[in-house]
């Protein structure tokens, strides 16, 4: 292909992502050829229906409902209608013919990666997708292409703009979830049903296509433990502020174990993040990934996570990377998938743990607490105990124990083992703790 025939680009979808990749292409032709070394032509973009209503800046000639015509004459196909079907068959009919496919569906990803990436590699062709992981971040490339010479021992991620909102605002106007979910509504954060988000799905998929990368193993949505904040409690939220900690949402993958033959941790779930780790200071609806790797260190990937514009700029940005390889006849990058670590159940988890119980405020409580405790391999590291100020809570008080790393398995079965006890009213809440 000469750097004078210009590059065909098929849209796939003209909701608040694809309206403004469309203008992207529209404004800027004359930088966008600078950066690939051809121009670069919006064929077309694929819509369900013509009829609803749109962006007027965008032109109704390209408005199409035949997407396997605008697929089958297009050199790159940019997939931001979500869903699982038709997105996975159109791909799939992109790949098959040797166009590039640039995508913002982590759900199909996470889902249905393999499929996908095997597609790719027999065609030879591009599948990329920064935009499915923090919107505009870039953290799939620096991950799979700077710090593919390195060794990732851990990631931590704020992944979802929404519940990184909802938490920051009980945290900062002590609101309670629902308030705080209202609120991220009204703001246009999120859906109208927020269980996505609130659950922890949406944060589950990014979790599967970063741990994918990191271990160069494929992990599917299904290996991800995953837990929402719907059980977070403003109580939770003041009592973390209280010991120098805010709650997130996070995604955590790991390796347990020797870097070459060690097993992952993949899981999504709230956690207690201490106030002097960057992850803490991450406000509102953005997001953030901190990597910790053998030889680059600590390194931490924070902006926008979400809407229109951020997530065009990353669709965008690998546009422009799959046009200059396919002007210059270079193989879409193949996945990389030797590393083939197993993935470690829920209960294999390792990480510490804070547990806030209710007792009876009488001498020898902590110590048999403490003894069951240890009885189950769990190790305590700090207690704090407190007068209980909750209504009809006379002659308790509030008892908060921080363990050492623990597997999952013996500290739930420790907690089992403690409300079982006598003087332990209620297990107010579990929280695990993470970056410390």
């Amino acid at each position: 292909m000469s750097g004078t025939t210009p590059l065909r680009v098929a849209l796939l979808g003209c909701g608040v992502v694809g309206t403004q990749v469309a203008l992207g292409i529209l404004a800027n032709p004359i930088d966008l050829a600078a950066r690939v070394g051809a121009p670069i032509e919006l064929a077309g973009i694929f819509v369900r229906t013509l009829d609803a209503e749109r962006d007027p800046a965008i032109p109704r000639d390209l408005l199409t409902t035949d997407a396997e015509s605008l697929i089958d004459d297009a050199d790159v196909v940019v997939e931001v209608m979500g869903g699982i079907e038709p997105a996975r068959t159109l791909i799939l009919r992109a790949l098959a013919r040797g166009a590039a496919v640039v995508t913002a569906n982590k759900a199909l990803l996470a889902q249905g990666g393999p499929e996908l990436f095997e597609a790719a590699d027999a065609a030879g062709a591009d599948l990329l997708y920064e935009a499915a992981v923090a919107g505009a971040i870039p953290i799939v490339r620096p991950i799979r292409e700077s710090l593919a010479g390195d060794h990732v021992r851990r990631i931590l991620g704020i992944v979802n703009g929404t519940t990184n909102f909802v938490l920051d605002k009980m945290a900062t106007e002590g609101l309670d979830l629902d308030q705080a979910v209202k609120q991220a509504q009204e703001f246009g954060f999120a859906e109208a049903d927020p269980t996505a988000d609130v659950e922890g799905y949406d944060a589950a998929a990014k979790a599967a296509i970063l741990a994918s990368l990191a271990f160069h193993t494929r992990v599917a949505l299904s290996d991800v433990a995953r837990e929402g904040i719907s059980a977070v409690t403003a109580e939770d939220v003041e009592w973390a502020r209280t010991t120098g900690h805010v709650i997130k949402l996070l995604a955590v993958a790991e390796v347990l174990g020797p870097v070459d033959d060690g097993e992952i941790s993949v899981r999504v779930h709230p956690a207690l993040v201490p106030d002097t780790h960057p992850l803490a200071t991450v406000r509102g609806a953005f997001n953030a990934v901190f990597v910790e790797a053998e030889g680059a260190g600590p390194l931490m990937f924070y902006g926008q996570g979400a809407g229109g514009r951020p997530t065009a700029s990353a669709v965008l940005g690998d546009v422009v990377s799959v046009a200059r390889r396919r002007l210059t006849g270079g193989k879409g990058l193949r996945e990389s998938k030797d590393q083939r670590f197993p993935v470690l159940p829920p209960a294999a988890a390792v990480t510490r743990f804070q547990v806030r119980l209710a007792i009876a405020d009488r001498p020898g409580v902590l110590a048999q607490v403490a003894t069951v405790v240890a009885d189950h391999g769990v190790s305590i590291d700090t207690v704090r105990q407190t007068s209980s100020h909750r209504e009809d809570s006379s002659g308790t008080a509030t008892l908060a124990i921080t363990t050492h790393a623990a597997r999952e398995a013996s500290l739930t079965a420790a907690v089992d083992a403690v409300a079982g006890l006598e003087p332990v009213h209620e297990i107010i809440s579990v929280l695990r703790v993470e970056g410390a």
